[in-house]
């Protein structure tokens, strides 16, 4: 199997020529394997070109035994083989791929890597939390009101919920690139809690909602952000922004979608009131009932009930009077990273034929009609 070439020598060449402007971003994370193909748009932006998500339940079991078990590794193998397969296509492409909480807590998570890395063919990296806070935080910039001081960006994952509180007006001032090359990050945290950990522990259903929110809280009220900026957002200074599986999914069930519909989702300011609203009755809801909703397709409705805890213990200490919801997350923000020369990793791909075939379905979730939680 060809290796990629090392990062940061060669910019990959297109078939004229010409430098290449594609990357691929993969997040390998607690419950998804997500890939992002993107080039540079005429304005600066991105403009995608493919996609693939999987639900590979990753972290499956994790909080008990300690370890990454193997029916979810070779989940997560099947979808990146799939993943190898697209890059190799689209190639030549800069891309960077991550690993995020489950690889970082289980035991055997660095052994896999090395593995996945060897039979996909991608040089997989396992990254901090301070750097998965800062992706995140680089994916949804343009998400920033400079009306306010502060904004606080809210990520939960499957196996964590990472935090950055920024500095509003220096993200609007600074630009892509400008906070690509050093982020107003005030504060971040990393919180050892997500979906599938908090199912895990507690059990998805409603009747252990009351106790999976308070666990979420207390944990965050023991972090010295509660103290920092708690009084700041509660003065009316802050803006919330949400981007991930959990705020996105409401969001559709709260405009009534037919279906998911990122169109329609991403960008979006929700009332704080009419939100909790939507959020309390899904909680309270019966597992037929989630299972109804068009938003929460897939086995997604299992899930949705600790993402709504951890969630809503943000809003209480952080409040704001609205909240903003981006369908978008560490893959924009990995490509950003790549497209302004701030990554710290990223690797060259030419178009070559994978050697090691995975089995099963190639046919990528079509992103954009379902969240990820």
């Amino acid at each position: 199997m060809a290796k990629p070439s090392r990062p940061g020598r060669v910019r990959p060449q297109g078939r004229s020529g010409r430098a290449s402007d594609l990357y691929a971003a993969l997040d390998l994370g607690t419950n998804n394997c997500r890939l992002l193909v993107a080039e540079r748009s005429a304005s600066g932006g991105l403009r995608v070109i493919d996609s693939f998500s999987q639900i590979v339940t990753l972290g499956e079991g994790l909080a008990s035994t300690g370890v990454l078990s193997e029916p979810a590794m070779e989940r997560a193998m099947g979808a990146l083989g799939r993943c190898a397969e697209k890059i190799s296509r689209h190639g030549p492409l800069r891309g960077r791929y991550i690993a995020t909480q489950a690889c970082r807590a289980a035991a055997n998570g660095r052994a896999f890597l090395a593995e996945a890395s060897r039979r996909s063919g991608l040089p997989l990296e396992l990254i901090s939390p301070k750097e998965e806070a800062k992706l995140a935080l680089l994916g949804s910039l343009d998400l920033v009101d400079p009306a306010n001081d502060f904004a606080l960006v809210i990520d939960i994952g499957g196996g964590s919920t990472e935090l950055c509180w920024i500095d509003a007006k220096a993200a609007a001032g600074r630009g892509v690139r400008g906070c690509a090359l050093r982020p107003p990050i005030l504060g971040w945290a990393s919180f050892p809690i997500g979906v599938v950990t908090l199912a895990d522990r507690f059990g998805p259903a409603a009747e252990h909602y009351e106790a999976m929110l308070a666990h979420a809280r207390s944990l965050m009220e023991s972090n010295d952000a509660a103290q920092r900026f708690g009084p700041l957002f509660r003065s009316g200074r802050g803006q919330l922004i949400g981007n991930s599986g959990t705020v996105t999914s409401l969001a559709g069930i709260h405009l009534g979608l037919p279906r998911y519909i990122r169109s329609a989702v991403d960008g979006i300011w929700v009332n704080r009131e009419d939100f909790e609203a939507t959020m309390r009755r899904l909680a309270f809801a019966t597992p037929a009932e989630r299972a109804q909703e068009p938003c929460l397709v897939g086995g997604r409705s299992d899930l949705i009930v600790p993402g709504i805890a951890i969630l809503a213990a943000v809003c209480a200490l952080w409040p704001a009077e609205r909240l903003r919801v981006g369908d978008r997350g560490l893959r924009e923000g990995i490509i950003v990273s790549m497209m302004h020369g701030t990554a710290s990793g990223g690797h060259t791909h030419r178009r070559r034929r994978f050697l090691r075939r995975q089995k099963g379905d190639e046919r990528a979730s079509p992103e954009g009609r379902e969240p990820v939680t």
